[in-house]
C-alpha cells in the first residue's frame, strides 16, 4: 500500500531507447526516489535491454540529478506477449502497414501490459508516480500510446488497486526535436551525448552503424523519427536549444 508520506518517487518504464532514457532523466530532476522496470517480450530489437543497464550505469556518473535517486532496476520477462504476437517487433518480418491503417510494429495490449505490471511494482513498493515515454505528437500512430488511453487506463488501474497511482507522460505532446530537446535542458551536451551513444531505439536492432543521432539501421520507422527529430533540433527551431 502507498506510504503518502514517504519520499516523493516515481517508477519509469525504461526500454533503453532515447524516449525512455529522457523519461528516465526527467524523473530524476523531480523526484527524491527513482526506480526502472523493463520489459523482456521477446522483442526482435532486444538489444535494447543489453544497452539500458550500461547507460543506468553511465548516467550516475555524467547526469548529477541521478546521485543518489536512481534506484532500484527491475526487468519482467513478458515473454508470453511475445508469444501471442504476430508482429514486425516480435517476428522477422518486413516492417508494412497493414489493413487497419496501423504498422505491423504494433504489438496489441503491449503499452496496456507495461502499465498494469509497472502498477503493480509501485503498487507494492510504495512508488505513486508511474512515467512512461509515450506520445501522439510525433509517433507511429500507435492507439496504446494516446492521452485517452492513458486516462482511462490510470482510471482503471486506481479502481482495480484502491490506489491513487499516476501515469506521468513528459513526452505526451511534444515531438521528436523538442524531446532533444528537453534532453539538453536536463543536462546538457553531456546528456545528449550519452543518449546518442549507449541507447538503441531501431526496430531492426541493427547497432553496427553509428549516426549522429545513434545507432541503428537508418530506415526504420523508429530511425526516420530519430534522425527527423535530431536533424530538426541540430537545425535550431523556436524556443530549442542548439547542440
Amino acid at each position: 500500500m502507498l506510504d503518502y508520506a514517504a519520499p516523493m518517487s516515481a517508477l519509469v518504464l525504461f526500454s533503453g531507447g532515447q524516449d525512455s532514457a529522457v523519461c528516465l532523466a526527467w524523473a530524476l530532476a523531480r523526484f527524491d526516489r527513482v526506480e526502472t522496470v523493463g520489459f523482456d517480450y521477446g522483442q526482435r530489437h532486444r538489444v535494447e535491454l543489453e544497452v539500458r543497464t550500461a547507460f543506468r550505469e553511465k548516467l550516475v556518473a555524467a547526469y548529477p540529478r541521478a546521485e543518489g535517486r536512481l534506484g532500484e532496476d527491475h526487468l519482467l520477462d513478458l515473454s508470453v506477449l511475445g508469444a501471442i504476437s504476430d508482429t514486425a517487433l516480435t517476428r522477422d518480418a518486413e516492417i508494412a502497414m497493414i489493413a487497419s491503417g496501423l504498422p505491423n510494429t504494433f504489438v496489441p495490449g503491449r503499452n496496456l501490459l507495461f502499465l498494469t505490471f509497472a502498477a503493480a511494482i509501485a503498487y507494492r513498493r510504495g512508488i505513486k508516480h508511474i512515467v512512461t515515454g509515450v506520445c501522439e505528437t510525433d509517433y507511429s500512430g500507435y492507439p496504446d500510446c494516446r492521452d485517452d488511453t492513458i486516462k482511462a487506463l490510470q482510471v482503471a488501474i486506481n479502481l482495480g488497486m484502491e490506489s491513487r497511482l499516476v501515469l506521468e507522460t513528459p513526452l505526451m505532446w511534444i515531438d521528436k526535436a523538442a524531446t532533444w530537446a528537453m534532453a539538453h535542458d536536463l543536462g546538457g551536451r553531456g546528456l545528449v551525448e550519452l543518449i546518442v551513444e549507449d541507447t538503441h531505439s531501431c526496430y531492426l536492432g541493427d547497432r553496427s552503424k553509428r549516426h549522429d543521432w545513434g545507432y541503428g539501421c537508418g530506415t526504420c520507422p523508429a530511425c526516420d523519427l530519430r534522425a527527423a527529430g535530431y536533424r530538426r533540433w541540430a537545425e535550431g527551431g523556436p524556443n530549442r536549444a542548439a547542440p
